[in-house]
């Protein structure tokens, strides 16, 4: 794994290239999220607690929008740390994994220390199990973005 060619490509196409990479990964979420006993549950949960209600009856509009943005934006947020990280770290796998670990720490911890806590109507057991399910996303998320990142930046440095 080369990643010595990313020092050329520009950094704000690179960010544009983590947005696109965002909107795939958020995609390939979507299909863990299905498959898990609460999956559905996170996007309606950061709806509930947006509108002071319950994740069973807050509005599922919202609820989408909120989780497709946030993914889509994760993806330029991925690239933004890595960019930082390589410079400490330099350009290679030990920049990327420590961005990829940070990046599921910020996710999960953001999610289950900051916005689970302040929902309203949702049983204790559904709270463990949704923050569960959150973070086998989060970790599903990252294996379909750090992926299309690394190569899409390998690919342009290689132009």
């Amino acid at each position: 794994m080369s990643l010595e060619p990313v020092a050329s490509v520009v950094p704000p196409l690179r960010i544009l290239l983590g947005v696109v990479a965002g909107v795939i990964a958020t995609r390939g979420m979507d299909i863990v999220m299905a498959r898990l006993p609460e999956g559905g549950t996170p996007p309606s949960v950061a709806a509930g607690v947006l509108t002071e209600r319950s994740p069973d009856t807050a509005p599922d509009r919202l609820a989408a929008v909120v989780h497709h943005v946030a993914g889509w934006l994760t993806g330029p947020l991925f690239v933004t740390l890595l960019l930082l990280a390589e410079g400490v770290l330099g350009t290679g796998p030990v920049a990327l994994v420590a961005t990829t670990l940070l990046l599921l720490v910020l996710m999960v911890g953001f999610f289950v220390v900051v916005v689970l806590p302040r929902v309203r109507g949702l049983a204790r057991q559904r709270v463990r199990q949704t923050g569960r399910d959150w973070a086998i996303s989060a970790a599903a998320y990252l294996v379909v973005l750090v992926p299309l990142v690394w190569a899409s930046t390998e690919l342009l440095g290689a132009l």
